[in-house]
């Protein structure tokens, strides 16, 4: 049932995602006057759009009587916000005898406020209309000689209520008073957000029908959601076929490595279809191995699988921190799992009265074997609750042993791949724009992206041999190709190599000069601390602040740092005025003294230098801990308060800065390892008496996460343990 004003909205979205999947007939009923071509409309003569829609609700089930009592079993009434699950109504009616008088949906009894004036007994009910009402043939074959008389005695504008009480009357039932009706026929409550958020969730997987979809974007949604599920539903089939297939043709003699080419009889192939083409059923010497926690056996110990703890947080042994927050595809997965694990239990659980409820998982190990799949042990905290017989509630734990198999790789080719991305990109940016509207950034613009100017805030104390990396470095990755950026340094005098800021004043001014005979306006910018003034990376980027517009592009950097222009585009595409700031995690080298390299060696090399090995965990690490290097807009800075220039000394300000932006939960946070950025090593020195006790604790993690890999200090223990034995 639906109005003229939606035959091209909701109408048009039912009919062309769930309306022509249905196991039978779907005709859209609509006010005399309303005309399509793309949906099978029936237009009901003498019925105008006026609400409540009672008499276009008796009229549609006279309709469906005259024209399909015989050549149906079951008749439901929906509304055009509604989304149908149709393997599952079919399932569920396939179960029950049609020839019964029957009258199927979620119970409804009305508000808090309407009981009493529903003129309804204690004994009566109704089928709520939003999520559907079913009837069998034979109920429909009682009421409709009486559609008129319910249509001249109307006790209220309910039109689900009145149809209710047609039925109760002429027919002789009510609707269903099963409980599970509640979780099978849905209702969100949610209104017009309904279903625009989570779709994993326990009510999306176990209705038949949801309802409401007021927006088609929504529905469309939701569908390909559905639709994603019969494809899981598919391969998991697939798996368990190729495990038969594999296991019967053993029994015949035949070798798993020798399956593709087994032959049933004489010109009879067990796979026509050989890979490559449209027809190949898949590899079952690889998808028919049965599920076994041994099914990969390593054949040497550098083969050997890992496991993961899972507990509260995750506990690994491949980071450099073993303990941390369990990562959200990680946390999706299990949910999966669980979700899936508490179906199964419960599909043969209620035969027996009782029904089990997921509480937690306690704790858990996990692994990924690349040719396999997933392997999941999980120690689980259950509610068993028995409703039958001797009914009782009680905590139990139970241990799954669970693998998820992978069932291939999948391409799907783009029809007419030159449509994808012209020759001036137009077509993606539309791509990029859409995503971008989705997540709720702001639309992007090549050009103006490209044109956004960077400005590096670079605080330096002392340091002066490094500085002349970073600004050989910077010209040539920004000046040389006339990338959009200024660079601001704060230069503090630093007492323990006072020579330096003259240096460093020189080496500037001579490369200002430099830049301007060849017409370039990229000046470095040189912001003096002050004479005196002790050395604070808080203090020294509030300086630079200071002297920016409200909405200038600001990324702090530090003197360590080596980049490409990758990370410049990065840079720009992450970071979205009042939208979203950017947090790098980048690629942090070791001392070079344990890698036998000379310190020097790192003084005047180019950035491929440093990314040639960055595979190698011996040579570096991604440094999840550090929040140093980050960009966003001044404006959005000040709105998230600034550091806190009462730090001195070394570290703090942005771990705090970080936190902050946590808590205050506006901006988006784009927090991902950056292949163009990377900390160069250099001494730490954590003696200060600058420095509190929590910052030097923090300083000295630091100097001993950044000293070596586990395995380079290992070799080295084990070196000198050997020497002094």
């Amino acid at each position: 049932m639906t109005a003229e004003q939606y035959l091209s909205t909701r109408a048009k979205v039912v009919w062309n995602t769930w309306g022509q999947e249905v196991p039978g007939r779907m005709l859209i009923f609509s006010s005399e006057n309303s005309t399509s071509a793309e949906i099978p409309l029936v237009a009901l003569p003498g019925i105008d759009d006026s609400y409540p829609p009672q008499k276009k609700s008796f009229t549609m089930l006279k309709y469906m009587h005259d024209n399909f009592i015989d050549q149906f079993e079951w008749f439901m009434r929906a509304d055009d916000d509604l989304y149908v699950r149709n393997d599952k109504l079919e399932e569920l009616l396939r179960a029950i005898d049609s020839r019964k008088p029957l009258f199927i949906g979620q119970t409804g009894r009305g508000t808090k406020e309407e009981r009493g004036h529903l003129s309804l007994d204690t004994d009566e009910n109704f089928c709520m209309g939003g999520p559907g009402m079913i009837m069998s043939r034979e109920t429909l074959k009682r009421i409709a000689p009486f559609i008129e008389d319910c249509l001249v005695n109307l006790y209220t504008t309910h039109e689900d209520v009145e149809i209710g009480r047609c039925v109760k009357k002429f027919a002789g039932v009510s609707c269903t008073w099963n409980y599970e009706m509640q979780v099978v026929f849905y209702h969100n409550k949610s209104g017009n957000a309904a279903y625009s958020g989570n779709l994993k969730t326990k009510e999306v997987h176990k209705a038949i029908t949801l309802h409401p979809l007021k927006h088609p974007e929504y529905t469309y949604r939701l569908h390909k959601y559905i639709q994603g599920l019969k494809i899981q539903d598919a391969l998991q089939k697939s798996i368990l076929l190729h495990r038969d297939i594999a296991k019967s043709m053993q029994e015949l003699g035949y070798n798993m490595s020798s399956l593709e080419n087994a032959m049933l009889e004489k010109d009879m192939p067990l796979f026509p279809e050989k890979k490559g083409t449209n027809g190949y059923l898949g590899d079952t010497a690889l998808l028919g191995i049965p599920a076994s926690i041994n099914r990969y056996q390593p054949r040497n110990l550098t083969n050997v699988l890992e496991w993961e703890l899972i507990s509260k947080t995750l506990y690994s042994h491949r980071d450099l921190n073993p303990r941390k927050r369990i990562g959200s595809s990680l946390k999706e997965g299990l949910g999966d799992v669980t979700r899936e694990l508490m179906e199964l239990i419960n599909s043969y659980s209620k035969q027996r009265g009782r029904v089990i409820d997921f509480r937690e998982i306690l704790y858990g190990y996990w692994r990924l074997n690349p040719v396999h799949g997933v392997d999941l042990i999980l120690d689980l905290l259950l509610v068993y609750r028995k409703y039958r017989g001797h009914k009782m509630t009680v905590q139990v734990r139970r241990h799954a042993y669970v693998q998820q198999t992978f069932t291939g790789t999948f391409i799907r080719e783009i029809p007419n791949p030159s449509a994808t991305v012209s020759k001036d990109g137009n077509m993606l940016d539309k791509v990029i724009n859409k995503i971008s509207n989705r997540i709720g950034l702001l639309p992007f613009n090549r050009d103006s992206q490209s044109e956004t100017v960077i400005n590096f805030l670079l605080p330096l104390s002392g340091r002066h041999d490094t500085f002349k990396r970073f600004l050989a470095m910077y010209e040539d990755v920004c000046i040389k190709n006339w990338e959009a950026t200024k660079l601001h340094v704060i230069l503090f005098r630093s007492s323990e190599s006072p020579s330096d800021y003259n240096a460093t004043l020189s080496l500037i001014n001579s490369t200002n000069h430099r830049i301007n005979a060849n017409k370039n306006q990229q000046t470095i910018n040189v912001i003096d601390s002050g004479v005196g003034e002790t050395f604070s990376r808080a203090s020294a980027l509030q300086k630079a602040v200071n002297v920016l517009s409200p909405t200038d592009l600001m990324l702090f950097i530090d003197v360590d740092i080596v980049f490409d222009q990758s990370f410049l585009r990065r840079v720009r595409r992450n970071t979205f005025i009042g939208r979203s700031v950017y947090f790098p995690i980048l690629y942090s080298l070791y001392s070079p003294k344990l890698l036998d390299i000379e310190l020097q060696t790192y003084a005047n090399t180019s950035f491929s230098y440093f990314t040639s090995n960055q595979t190698d965990a011996n040579r570096g690490f991604w440094r999840q801990f550090g929040f140093g290097i980050a960009s966003m807009y001044k404006i959005d800075y000040q709105a998230l308060g600034g550091f806190d220039i009462k730090i001195t000394g070394w570290g703090m300000e942005d771990v705090m800065f970080f936190d902050n932006i946590v808590e205050k939960h506006v901006y988006k946070i784009i927090r991902c390892v950056d292949p163009g950025l990377i900390h160069v090593f250099h001494e730490v020195k954590c003696d200060s008496k600058d420095l509190d006790a929590e910052q030097k604790s923090m300083c000295l993690g630091t100097k001993g996460s950044t000293l070596g890999s586990l395995y380079s200090l290992q070799t080295l223990f084990e070196k000198y343990r050997a020497m002094f034995r």
